[in-house]
């Protein structure tokens, strides 16, 4: 699996991203932050109306007094429940609200990102950021951030509260302070790194795993399995290393906060006895101090112990935000635009790897409106063209030419507008069937989808459906067969005004059955337009105006259909090893 991740933001561009975030939502960050403050304060009524009542009895005062003080110790805690429920939905929904636009911000910049980018940093880092960095910003939105912001609030307001109680009870609290500090800085320091290696390594085992599904038939006609087996299980043995590296951190700093907790609370205790003994304060004070310390350490000890939550959801939120300072290209105002579909290859070079050419000087001119077929063996360098005319990739010598532009002149924006490419995976997306043909042009409307359709002969199954270009298909709905999905990829080529249009075996996977159906709706699709075609049948290649023939990576011959087959060259005999084939062997 490849190294080259999208990008991680630090620590201060993820704290700005926050802020910028909180600050496009002010309603909803000031009714969370209105409803944790009445909370917290509801809550500080609590232990003094407890110590009042505590002096009360010690005094022999009056029932009606007590019963005065426990009625207002019973509204004060309905009043911090209610609050404090109130306080937890509205900090959630804040973060849901955010979380939700972060997440359609990350899809939004990985679908604009050069594709060449996101093959680079691999299937799995992006599902990783998309799928398990969002699962951990969302839990702690839902969560943990809910109580990490009332802790806060809860730790400023009780410190301010133990200290209007009584100066002597404060200091002794403060007593905690060293422990916690030297505990979180610990933590801190060890923790962070940590949690960002993990995330990494999630994203590595996760694109091993991918990786491994998606090319099983591959892996297992090369007998690669117990290889990539290995790989697997190296990329989850990495992910649980550092987990447990994490978990054991964990353990010492939890330890750490149980031996301040012991510190905190008997220093409290033994300056309460003596303030008591000394008449300094009341026995009520004392209790009113020790169960404000208690109040003080529950959200202290909760916040430090939310800190495991919140730095893996800090890291998770940094790698999502990196998704969003990853260089996208800018649309262009006033750009050159291609004269035409003209496509030139001129001593074109390629290399995947440095010093490991996979295209050597092709020369190669497709003429405005022409259909070119790309003919050869597999691994002869025919995908390579087609990755570099869509712009995928640039080429590593020589220049290509677009409508007369250069592939430095071209801006990525109008080569993604000019260049449409179509791939064998004809993917359905889960929606109707108007939603798969909107992607190609949201602004079309009713008449133009059914133009595409019949563009491509699937206007006739689609009205057999109930609800027509309503029907919803893909995962969970209506299966398409090959052939449907086929047609429905070509009618997103119909729908999309691109000069030039590249065919990767994009009808290779639908069988020999509706093969002539396909071949006529492609050529429909790309008339009038630059087709280059990478022919997976020979008859595709037959039908076009021109035929290149590439081996290792050279082009070995040009011409049309005619003049080939009539050659002593590689086309000639590939054409008769084709026409045997369709014939069968001769009857016994």
């Amino acid at each position: 699996m490849s190294e080259a991740l999208l990008p991680v933001a630090d620590g201060a561009a993820t704290r700005r991203a926050l802020l910028g975030l909180l600050g496009q939502s002010p309603v909803r960050t000031a009714l969370a932050l209105l409803a944790t403050v009445c909370a917290t304060i509801a809550g500080l009524l609590v232990p003094p109306l407890l110590g009042r009542i505590v002096d009360a009895v010690i005094d022999g005062a009056e029932t009606s007094r007590i019963d005065l003080l426990a009625a207002g110790l019973l509204l004060a805690g309905i009043a911090q429940a209610g609050l404090t429920a109130l306080a937890i939905v509205r900090v959630a929904s804040l973060g849901e609200h955010v979380l939700a636009e972060v997440r359609e911000d990350v899809v939004e910049r990985v679908l604009h990102l050069p594709l060449a980018d996101v093959e680079a940093a691999g299937l799995g880092d992006v599902v990783a950021r998309v799928s398990g960095d969002v699962d951990a910003v969302s839990e702690a939105s839902r969560e943990a951030i809910p109580e990490l912001v009332a802790a806060g609030f809860a730790i400023g307001l009780t410190v301010v509260g133990l200290g209007i109680l009584d100066w002597r009870l404060a200091l002794a609290g403060f007593a905690v302070l060293p422990v916690q500090v030297l505990a979180t800085r610990w933590y801190l320091r060890r923790s962070a790194p940590v949690y960002a290696e993990e995330r990494t390594a999630l994203g590595r085992r996760t694109g091993t795993i991918t990786e491994v599904v998606a090319g099983a038939p591959t892996i297992t006609a090369l007998r690669l399995g117990p290889r990539r087996t290995t790989d697997v299980a190296d990329r989850s043995v990495e992910a649980n290393d550092t987990a447990l590296h994490a978990a054991r951190i964990r353990s010492k700093f939890f330890g750490f906060l149980n031996v301040a907790e012991l510190t905190g609370l008997a220093s409290v205790l033994v300056v309460g006895f003596f303030a008591v003994r000394a008449d300094a304060i009341t026995v009520g004070t004392a209790t009113a101090g020790a169960l404000y310390f208690h109040r003080l350490f529950d959200p202290f000890n909760s916040l430090l112990g939310l800190l495991d939550t919140a730095q893996e959801a800090t890291a998770a939120f940094a790698r999502l935000v990196g998704v969003l300072q990853a260089p996208v290209p800018d649309p262009p105002e006033t750009v050159e635009q291609p004269a035409d579909g003209s496509v030139s290859l001129a001593g074109v070079s390629f290399e995947y790897r440095p010093g490991h050419p996979v295209l050597h000087h092709v020369d190669l001119d497709v003429p405005d409106a022409c259909r070119m077929a790309l003919v050869g063996p597999s691994g002869a360098g025919k995908t390579t063209v087609a990755r570099l005319v869509a712009g995928i990739d640039a080429p590593t010598g020589g220049e290509l030419r677009i409508g007369g532009l250069g592939h430095r002149e071209l801006h990525p924006v109008v080569w993604r507008t000019t260049v449409n490419l179509v791939s064998q995976d004809a993917y359905v997306f889960s929606g109707t069937i108007a939603d798969n043909l909107l992607l190609a042009d949201p602004e079309a409307d009713e008449a133009a989808l059914r133009g595409a359709l019949d563009a491509v002969d699937a206007l006739g199954w689609v009205d057999r459906l109930d609800d027509g270009l309503h029907a919803e298909v893909g995962d969970g709905a209506r299966a398409l067969s090959a052939v449907e999905a086929n047609q429905l990829a070509l009618a997103r080529v119909a729908l999309r005004p691109a000069r030039v249009v590249i065919f990767d075996e994009a009808t290779a996977e639908a069988g020999s059955t509706a093969a002539r159906q396909l071949d006529d709706a492609l050529a429909r699709v790309a008339s009038g337009r630059t087709s280059i075609v990478i022919a997976h049948r020979l008859t595709q290649a037959r039908d076009a105006d021109r035929i290149a023939v590439l081996e290792h990576g050279r082009l070995v011959e040009h011409g049309t259909h005619a003049q080939l087959a009539g050659a002593a060259g590689q086309y000639a005999e590939l054409w008769r090893h084709w026409q045997g084939a369709r014939r069968g062997p001769p009857p016994g």
